[in-house]
């Protein structure tokens, strides 16, 4: 099939690409030539594991190519999928100017029966604004040419996005005509030889699916963030109790970890875009959701209320932090708690050097060449005269690490753990003084 992506952003190269691998024709549009040129070059704009040897092997098969030529992409693909960003507007509503761009260049340089797949994440009724705006281009040009408007969100993490592409556990698809519905069961019928993922919605219905996924793991993050703070006064352990009510199946294991908040390019944005869509085109205020908020919010700074109690004025304190990407396995810095910590830091007084796998170039992009954050090379090198450790990030590397290092080299033998990552038992009784979230 002759499938083109509009965006090669997260969510646009990485389905452009598992699209190609199994055949299809792709051509992926971004009007930023540098991303352009990036990938042209055989490298990639963004970190996600795995996907920079797909793309160079597609590319390579000639099933995968890029341009910065509207007219060239919209005239390549039967199928148009619309993967440009959403940012939320200053209301916390999702801004759709990029989206309804690309549908109206579809609508204005289309010479045939085009089915447009809506695959960023975007609010109710965006479906029926890109169909008007298909017409409205149309209308225009005097001429009457048949079209689809299709919503198929996406879930994909990040860190694991290839695999969740090509081994789907679901696949929604919002659909009102029949060609549309089965050119789709068409594109997805590789990713699912083994039995049916395909979930066939109205096109509302799908668009309210992303939305409510995305809420419903943020509202498990801050329930179990509040129930840490709880057991933390109480003298009760947050893990026990996780995995005390974790073996109820009706509950599960999956996102009940505490830690020092959730960032990243989805929930936060996807839960501010619901409040207001509810807010605003039904005029219902979202309780748990806005409480969910909320909780995120004041959990980013809970590190910094530990290290206020544990050293009192931090003027002139020096930190080490491990982790800055806002989860593992990717460089993606937006709404990171690691942010919301140095700004704290920064705001007290203190200085930090900062170590992470992938993420540190992001950081500086941010933060510019601020002589209050440093960066090291390694996790031990960030550990040079440090008042002691903190951790934001949870990743492998972390994860055993010389305990008896870590005591002879900081000044202060204490670690500050937003993640969790070790047996407090353990590492207290090596004369490390051990703060985590919950426990």
């Amino acid at each position: 099939m002759k499938i083109t992506v509009v965006g090669t952003g997260y969510v646009g190269l990485v389905s452009g690409t598992c699209l190609a691998e199994v055949g299809n024709d792709v051509l992926c549009l971004d009007v930023d030539p540098e991303k352009i040129r990036i990938l042209e070059e055989g490298g990639i704009p963004i970190y996600e594991p795995g996907l920079q040897e797909m793309v160079r092997r597609n590319v390579a098969a000639g099933r995968l190519s890029f341009t910065t030529d509207v007219e060239k992409a919209v005239h390549h693909g039967t199928i148009q999928f619309i993967a440009v960003g959403t940012p939320p507007d200053e209301d916390g509503s999702a801004d759709l100017q990029y989206v309804l761009g690309a549908a109206r260049n579809i609508g204005r340089l289309m010479s045939d029966y085009k089915v447009v797949v809506d695959k960023s994440t975007v609010p109710v009724g965006t479906g029926a604004k890109v169909k008007a705006a298909i017409a409205d281009e149309l209308a225009k040009r005097a001429v009457d040419i048949p079209y689809s408007v299709v919503s198929n969100p996406e879930f994909l993490k990040e860190g694991a996005a290839v695999e969740d592409f090509m081994r789907p556990d679901r696949i929604v698809v919002g659909a009102e005509e029949e060609q549309a519905i089965l050119l789709m069961r068409a594109l997805y019928a590789p990713f699912q030889r083994n039995h049916e993922r395909l979930i066939i919605t109205d096109v509302k219905s799908a668009e309210l699916t992303k939305y409510a996924a995305n809420a419903m793991l943020a509202t498990r993050i801050s329930f179990m963030n509040e129930l840490a703070n709880l057991a933390e006064v109480l003298g009760a352990d947050i893990e026990m109790v996780r995995q005390g009510i974790g073996s109820d199946p009706r509950i599960g294991y999956h996102f009940l970890y505490p830690g020092c908040g959730y960032g990243g390019s989805c929930f936060p944005k996807d839960v501010k875009a619901l409040i207001a869509t509810a807010q605003d085109d039904a005029d219902i205020t979202l309780k748990v959701l806005t409480a969910v908020e909320e909780a995120n919010d004041a959990q980013k700074h809970v590190l910094t209320h530990k290290l206020k109690a544990r050293f009192g004025d931090l003027k002139g304190k020096h930190f080490a932090l491990w982790g800055l990407s806002f989860k593992p396995n990717t460089d993606d810095m937006r709404e990171a708690p690691s942010r919301e910590l140095i700004a704290d830091l920064f705001a007290a007084g203190a200085t930090v050097t900062a170590y992470d796998p992938v993420a540190m170039h992001e950081t500086q992009r941010i933060f510019g060449d601020d002589s209050r954050l440093q960066y090291a090379e390694n996790p031990m090198g960030a550990l040079d005269s440090a008042d002691a450790l903190l951790i934001v990030t949870e990743w492998k590397e972390f994860r055993s690490p010389d305990f008896d290092a870590i005591k002879q080299t900081l000044k202060n033998p204490v670690i500050f753990d937003g993640r969790n990552l070790y047996d407090p038992k353990l590492v207290r009784g090596l004369g490390i003084e051990y703060f985590a979230i919950g426990r």
